[in-house]
């Protein structure tokens, strides 16, 4: 019977590609299981088999449990007589026995011919699917983000599943899925591992078909170029199954990043393209300079004029009348592939819309310059047109930049810094009057962001607290404080923190973030 016990562990062992050391530990719980079946009482078992001969023992436990309470009165009952023993009791066997620890009596073992079959099976079934999810794991667990392929093993409700042999089986959620493409059982599947989780049940590989990093591998696997590290591949961004756009740089200068891609005839391009169910792709040359790089990424549209401001990481691009629609895409499919690529906002408009934006701008930055330097139209107009956006740039960027300037001679620009300075420094004091007139809260003045600009417009329009700020709308704040929306909306969110934090003081922090 012994030895029996020996050719099964080997059997399943070799069946199943476990170690036998695993299949050993699951005989062991599945015998401790049907002696506990035999007994009526609830008892603790272990059984401990004899790797060389398959002998195996059988023993009782008794869990050691503290014979005092907390108060150090002494307890008389236990919780679970049959399997507890008081510490005072267990030391009478073992003087090293501790709270915790275990107190083994011998006990006559159960027959492994005359085990109840389906408890047995049971307990062996459940270990080794443990022991082959942990090998799993720990065979993909290296592999996230690499390619891996399957044979679709069955669809349930659009999630996919496939096998990939040795066991292991991949996971395609419906939204993972490329819109419209069907799979049935038996055909061959090509996915992104975007994750491995260690899991009693469900999935534990999760693939991805729809993600850009799906793209990218796709163009590694087809462009040796690219593996070889002759072009480098800076980022991507998908329509899945409709349109893609790719960001490509050669770091050899004999080799066009492009072409390469594209491939002879198409080639590469449309064998990544097929994969993706007929998606288009666009191959862009990636540039370090922003503006021609997004200029780029609006292909095929041509830009005709481009505008960029750092401080909201925006840009303006003006194209043609007839090709607008072509620049922002069926849905604004093309400028929002475009964004993601670049990772700037872009708005498209017409020529004539952009001519118009830029004549209210500097109409706004002439009258502004007009009044708080007190120059005329034409030195407004100037300086407008040169890009000086604010007075502050006026007084502090250096003077040869001024100079630079065709008409402005060094008198003039000593003049103008004056006036720049000059203004600065009464709207600064004016700022402390103001403030020091407003009853303003300390955590209002304190938080994260404030500034005395900032502080005294919101005391001339009444916000004096934390808790007034945040009852603000960022729209609202935007209005009568005349700041930008990503400006507005964290000094609201920072002033919303203390609600976060009363309704849940451990997620205060997270939901904030969020």
């Amino acid at each position: 019977m012994n030895k029996d016990i020996l050719l099964v562990i080997d059997a399943v062992s070799n069946e199943k590609g476990v170690d036998k050391e695993i299949i050993f530990e699951a005989m062991e719980a599945a015998l401790a299981s049907a002696t506990k079946k035999k007994n009526r009482e609830d008892i603790e078992v272990r059984v401990s088999i004899d790797r060389t001969t398959g002998d195996y023992e059988t023993f009782r436990l008794w869990e050691v449990v503290d014979d005092k309470n907390e108060s150090g009165e002494a307890l008389t009952e236990l919780e679970f007589p049959s399997r507890q023993l008081f510490l005072r009791d267990a030391t009478e066997q073992s003087d090293t026995v501790g709270v915790g620890g275990y107190i083994e009596e011998p006990m006559e073992s159960v027959e492994f011919g005359r085990i109840a079959a389906q408890t047995a099976r049971q307990v062996m079934v459940q270990k080794v699917r443990e022991a082959e999810r942990a090998m799993v794991v720990d065979q993909y667990k290296g592999r996230i983000g690499d390619l891996v392929m399957g044979i679709v093993k069955r669809v349930e409700r659009g999630n996919v599943i496939l096998d990939l042999g040795n066991n292991a089986e991949g996971y395609i959620a419906r939204e993972e899925t490329i819109p419209r493409e069907a799979f049935r059982n038996g055909d061959r599947a090509r996915g992104y591992l975007m994750d491995v989780r260690s899991e009693q049940r469900g999935p534990q590989l999760f693939i991805s078909r729809t993600c850009p990093e799906f793209l990218i591998e796709l163009f590694r696997l087809e462009v040796p170029e690219i593996g070889q590290g002759m072009i480098e591949i800076k980022g991507a961004a998908r329509d899945s199954g409709a349109r893609a756009k790719i960001a490509v740089q050669s770091k050899d200068a004999r080799i066009d990043p492009v072409g390469a891609c594209v491939g002879m005839r198409g080639s590469r391009v449309q064998a990544v393209s097929n994969e993706l169910g007929g998606e288009r792709v666009d191959i862009i040359l990636w540039d370090d300079n922003p503006a021609q790089f997004v200029i780029n990424a609006m292909a095929p549209a041509e830009v005709v004029s481009i505008i960029v401001d750092e401080d909201l990481h925006a840009m303006d691009i003006a194209v043609a009348e007839d090709k607008l629609a072509e620049a922002i895409g069926r849905g604004g499919q093309n400028v929002r592939l475009a964004c993601q690529l670049t990772g700037w906002d872009l708005n498209v408009m017409s020529e004539s819309e952009a001519l118009e934006k830029n004549e209210i701008e500097s109409q706004k930055l002439q009258g502004q310059f007009m009044e708080k330097l007190d120059v005329d139209e034409d030195v407004a107009l100037i300086l407008a047109q040169e890009g000086f956006s604010t007075v502050d740039e006026v007084a502090y960027v250096p003077v040869q930049e001024l100079l630079s300037i065709e008409e402005f001679e060094e008198d003039i620009v000593e003049e103008l810094r004056r006036r720049a300075r000059d203004y600065l420094l009464t709207r600064a004091i004016a700022n402390e009057e103001t403030l020091s007139k407003a009853k303003l809260a300390d955590d209002l003045l304190s938080m994260e962001g404030m500034d005395s600009e900032i502080a005294a417009k919101m005391a001339a329009n009444g916000i004096a607290t934390m808790e007034d700020l945040a009852g603000q709308s960022i729209d609202e704040l935007i209005e009568t404080i005349g700041i930008d929306a990503d400006k507005a909306g964290a000094l609201i969110l920072e002033a919303r923190k203390p609600w976060f934090q009363e309704e849940n003081p451990d997620a205060g922090e997270a939901e904030c973030r969020e």
